[in-house]
């Protein structure tokens, strides 16, 4: 099984700018999508590629946040959301039920400038792992998307001049590890444990083309999953957003 996760920035952005070759061409299984800023009546006569099922989670706020999840079969059941109205009014997440596994799609919230919306984030972060954790009892999990957060200083290019800054403070890198010490597995560090790899660049100061970035898009897995672990990438070449596709694959 493929699955690959994008933050695309607005998707009827992306549209213009490779999104649905790109779809195409991946043969995923499963393809999550965050930061859609769209409702499913914005892309009504969108020709997404043929054979995917096709899940949304638009955020209440017009043109903000929100996720959507492309499937080659039909879920079993398809959940929007944390069950908490606190925590699911900007439709940051789909969790599908496939026969082997729940995929999750997820778009973390952002600790904004001065970590203001730093106790949101916390408080949204346990509620996701809760959920992750409670979907563990009965299959193992993949955990997809923007998560807002790069893990250790080989995460970004310049870890000392961003210490305490939104996505790389102290509590935002422990909720990360809360992820690993529950089990959950970085699965692109277990092909790759070199620095250099990103998933994110501003769009100031051609930091993409010098590589001035960070790596807040993941794929975790259950442990349970470890020994179906196949692959693990980043995908720096695709553009169309500021954020670029990272994938899983699963024997």
């Amino acid at each position: 099984m493929k699955l690959l996760s994008w933050n695309v920035n607005g998707v009827r952005a992306a549209l213009g700018k490779g999104l649905l070759d790109w779809m195409a061409g991946s043969r995923a299984d499963v393809i999550c999508l965050q930061e859609v800023k769209a409702t499913p009546g914005d892309v009504q006569g969108v020709a997404w590629p043929a054979g995917y099922a096709l899940h949304w989670n638009a955020a209440e706020k017009k043109g903000y946040s929100g996720t959507a999840l492309f499937t080659r079969c039909q879920p079993l059941a398809v959940t929007a959301g944390l069950g908490s109205p606190g925590h699911d009014a900007e439709g940051r997440t789909l969790t599908a039920e496939l026969a082997d596994c729940y995929v999750v799609n997820v778009y973390v919230p952002n600790a904004q400038p001065g970590l203001v919306r730093l106790g949101f984030r916390q408080e949204w972060d346990r509620a996701l792992l809760d959920h992750v954790r409670r979907l563990e009892k009965k299959k193992p999990v993949v955990l997809c998307g923007d998560l807002n957060v790069a893990h250790e200083e080989i995460d970004l290019a310049r870890p000392k001049e961003n210490v305490g800054n939104p996505g790389f403070s102290d509590e935002e890198r422990a909720g990360f590890r809360d992820y690993l010490a529950a089990g959950f597995l970085d699965t692109f560090r277990a092909f790759e444990p070199g620095p250099g790899h990103y998933s994110w660049w501003t769009y100031r100061a051609g930091a993409r083309a010098r590589n001035i970035g960070w790596r807040i898009d993941y794929c975790l897995a259950s442990a349970g999953l470890k020994a179906r672990l196949k692959n693990a990438w980043i995908e720096p070449q695709v553009m169309g957003s500021d954020h670029c596709p990272v994938g899983l694959e699963l024997a």
